[in-house]
């Protein structure tokens, strides 16, 4: 057992939000409040960014009644940011900033409640703090839709994503069949260079003949046009009605987004060099028309995927505040510069998950791509070993408070710290 250590806390949200991303906060922020060892609660304005420009909220002074809707309120309610810190080694200008605050408020836990870029941040910072000596407990909270951080088995906002995914096939499916001509429509869904939401698509066929995907393309697979028009226009034969689901990441041969082949999609550039996607749906849509000229519809979800929280998985949200909880509980129990993952059992055949630790060093920038083994060798849908894994992560509805039937969500009054 480590030696205890008396201190503050911060707790951040970065990257892109979720359904269930503010339910591990609110296991963060309810395990600290209840410790012994941490004195106050802060959170960041718009994660690292308001810890370096020093606007801290003191989540000591929230109502307890708003911060337990947390966990069924969607995005991040802290705010959240897309900013790259240097390496420390190279640049440590926003570090010395950082280390000021940390000692201002005598700071002594950080936790970082993000994806892959966020996990590089939280690395960063425990190995500049172990550099200059200032003993901070740093735990990073796993959180993205995309399901691509290393060393977890899933991640929390991944159950719900799919789940939301899947219903809106199937919604999509019954809506295009009605008509007695035939239609072909093609949905974008979100991952830039990871399957596992385009794959989910899948889950809308099973048990529920006739209302997936026939077409499913994941970004792991080299997208070739030819093939492409090929299966559509078979599918459509045969069909008359043929649903697609298509990743926003698919690239060809040489490497190049398929959404780029528009000049107007030429894509802005973030803070970590990531192209900003969108419109593929459309492109595709104008080739499929051009080689069968059928009835054809583009449909991009874009932010829908994210943050659908009435369509979330009560599985989501509990493993979502296990993970904040976890990571307070470890800092406190002395653990530092790793990450809360996730391992699944089955316990007289059923599903059960649990946390354990993973280096940060080991997960910051590094993608967990969707298995190979897991696409078909045609490389146009996905096999039934995908659907044993995610089943068990979409279950469950949750009970959320409303109001005249619409969703309540918590308001904080995030008040600054003086």
């Amino acid at each position: 057992m480590a030696e205890k250590l008396r201190g503050a806390c911060i707790i951040g949200q970065s990257g892109g939000p979720s359904a269930v991303i503010n339910s591990s906060i609110y296991g963060a922020i309810k395990t600290a409040i209840e410790s012994e060892d941490i004195t106050r609660v802060f959170g960041a304005a718009h994660g690292i960014v308001g810890v370096i420009a020093g606007e801290l909220y003191d989540l000591d002074l929230e109502d307890p009644e708003e911060l337990a809707l947390l966990p069924n309120t969607p995005a991040s309610a802290l705010g959240s940011c897309r900013y790259k810190i240097a390496d420390p080694d190279k640049d440590d200008t926003d570090y010395k900033r950082i280390l000021e605050i940390f000692k201002r408020y005598d700071v002594r836990y950080f936790f970082y409640n993000g994806g892959n870029d966020s996990m590089d941040t939280c690395e960063k910072i425990s190995r500049y703090m172990n550099k200059v000596g200032y003993e901070c407990r740093i735990i990073g909270i796993p959180k993205t839709i995309d399901n691509d951080l290393f060393g977890t088995d899933h991640c929390p906002g991944f159950g719900s994503a799919a789940k939301y995914i899947a219903t809106s096939l199937m919604e999509i499916s019954r809506d295009t069949a009605v008509y007695d001509i035939g239609a072909i429509t093609i949905v974008e869904i979100m991952g830039r260079n990871a399957g596992w939401l385009t794959a989910s698509a899948a889950l809308a066929r099973d048990k529920c003949s006739g209302c997936g995907p026939d077409l499913i393309y994941p970004p792991e697979v080299v997208f070739d046009f030819d093939k492409f028009l090929d299966d559509v226009h078979r599918k459509y034969i045969e069909n008359k009605n043929v649903l697609i689901a298509v990743s926003e990441g698919i690239r060809d041969k040489t490497g190049k987004l398929i959404s780029q082949y528009s000049s107007a999609n030429a894509g802005e550039i973030d803070a970590f060099g990531h192209v900003q996607l969108g419109g593929l749906a459309a492109i595709l849509a104008s080739f499929v028309k051009a080689r069968t000229g059928a009835k054809v519809r583009g449909i991009e979800l874009s932010l829908l995927q994210r943050c659908a929280a009435h369509c979330a998985s009560q599985t989501d949200i509990d493993e979502a505040f296990m993970a904040g909880k976890g990571a307070v509980e470890a800092a406190i129990q002395g653990e530092s510069g790793m990450m809360v993952g996730f391992e699944r059992e089955y316990i007289d055949g059923r599903y059960t998950c649990k946390t354990k630790l993973v280096p940060l060093k080991d997960v910051a920038n590094y993608e967990n791509k969707f298995p190979l083994e897991w696409i078909t060798t045609e490389g146009n849908d996905i096999t039934h070993e995908f659907i044993d894994y995610a089943l068990p992560l979409i279950q469950g509805e949750p009970d959320r408070k409303l109001v005249n039937s619409l969703p309540r969500f918590a308001r904080l009054k995030k008040i600054l710290v003086k």
